[in-house]
């Protein structure tokens, strides 16, 4: 059986060889409830894909991109990597873009030994599922840290409430590290709320919240609910500012929350307005191909992509162990979100951002260096 297996492998990547294309597989949330960070991903590993075709492809190949979408939509991300892996023979994949998401479907990349790197799914558990999963995005304990230092020695806050989703393995961990940092600077968390995907009415929570009178309020979770969240909060007297996470890092936040979220400050990962050159003209050609500016999973989507490609042409062949220990070496790599390199675990060490929302738009409070 063992032989079997074996000569299936071989035959397998040898097709690969012989094959007139590279198939990248990638697997992200284009339709559903969080479509807007699987879009973004998308457009920007799109984006990757047709510049490196345009300048020769890799190992003298085009790639083909080979996109599933999991509909935001538990287990169905398992089930495409699975399609991805043994139909269409995919000799890496990019994705997901959430945590929950890349938990249910890293551990069959693993298995497989098919490498695989997120680009935006920061909780710590991924890279632990095994030596073929990597990300180019920093860590949910990074960011929790970040901002809860943040609160507490730029905001002067002594009282913070949090408010975090239960149903978002992402927003339960950062609330974790928050107030583990938080506390560990000596504020108090006043108040511990909680939510769930999908839910629209807040103001149970937030009453509870305004009676214990904290200085800021964190809210570890998506754009979608955030924007609700604080437009809510504005509407009872909540007049402290709302801090949060990279989840908050798109522009329907600025549509549903409006001026509700003037003020508030969130984590990142890139900002449009950086004047590195390989920004400008990263943000210049999105623009172009879009029509619009890219947010941070259009940066971390096209990073992970080009990424990816550089390691394929270092090991100079498909076969999966040579790639993966090309990721496993890179260091430095110019990505638009910041220099990378891979830690011990495949995580990313990397800068990281405070952006505070002004005149409708995101600005950067503060550089955090990994």
């Amino acid at each position: 059986m063992k032989f079997f297996l074996a000569l299936l492998a071989w035959a397998s990547v040898s097709a690969s060889l012989w094959a007139q294309t590279l198939k990248i597989g990638e697997v992200d949330p284009l339709t559903g409830g969080i479509s807007q960070f699987g879009i973004g991903c998308h457009r920007g590993i799109a984006l990757a894909t047709e510049e490196l075709n345009a300048e020769g492809g890799v190992l003298g190949k085009e790639i083909e991109l080979v996109t599933e979408d999991d509909q935001s939509k538990p287990g169905q991300s398992a089930t495409v990597v699975r399609k991805l892996i043994t139909q269409d023979k995919v000799i890496a994949i990019l994705g997901d873009a959430t945590s929950s998401a890349t938990l249910e479907c890293a551990p069959i990349a693993q298995s497989d030994k098919i490498p695989m790197i997120t680009p935006s799914a920061t909780n710590p558990r991924i890279t632990e599922v095994g030596d073929f999963i990597f990300r180019v995005c920093f860590l949910d304990e990074f960011q929790g840290r970040v901002i809860a230092r943040f609160a507490r020695n730029n905001l002067k806050a002594q009282n913070v409430a949090i408010l975090t989703d239960t149903k978002q393995d992402y927003s339960v961990d950062l609330a974790k590290f928050f107030k583990d940092e938080f506390t560990k600077l000596g504020g108090t968390i006043s108040v511990d709320q909680s939510y769930a995907t999908g839910d629209t009415d807040f103001r149970a929570q937030l009453t509870s919240i305004r009676a214990a009178k904290p200085d800021a309020i964190c809210v570890p979770g998506y754009y979608q609910e955030v924007g609700l969240i604080i437009r809510q909060g504005r509407q009872i007297g909540l007049k402290m500012p709302f801090i949060g996470c990279d989840g908050w890092a798109n522009q329907a936040l600025l549509d549903i929350g409006g001026k509700a979220v003037e003020g508030c400050y969130f984590t990142n990962h890139f900002s449009p307005d950086d004047q590195a050159p390989n920004v400008k003209q990263f943000v210049e050609k999105y623009r172009q191909k879009y029509g619009s500016v890219p947010d941070t999973f259009g940066a971390l989507g096209y990073d992970a992509a080009r990424l990816l490609a550089a390691a394929i042409q270092r090991a100079g062949t498909i076969e999966a162990t040579a790639v993966r220990d090309a990721l496993a070496k890179t260091a430095d790599f110019e990505g638009v979100t910041g220099r990378i390199s891979f830690d011990a675990n495949r995580n990313a060490s990397k800068p990281g951002l405070v952006v505070t929302i002004k005149n409708g738009r995101f600005e950067i409070a503060e550089r955090i260096e990994p």
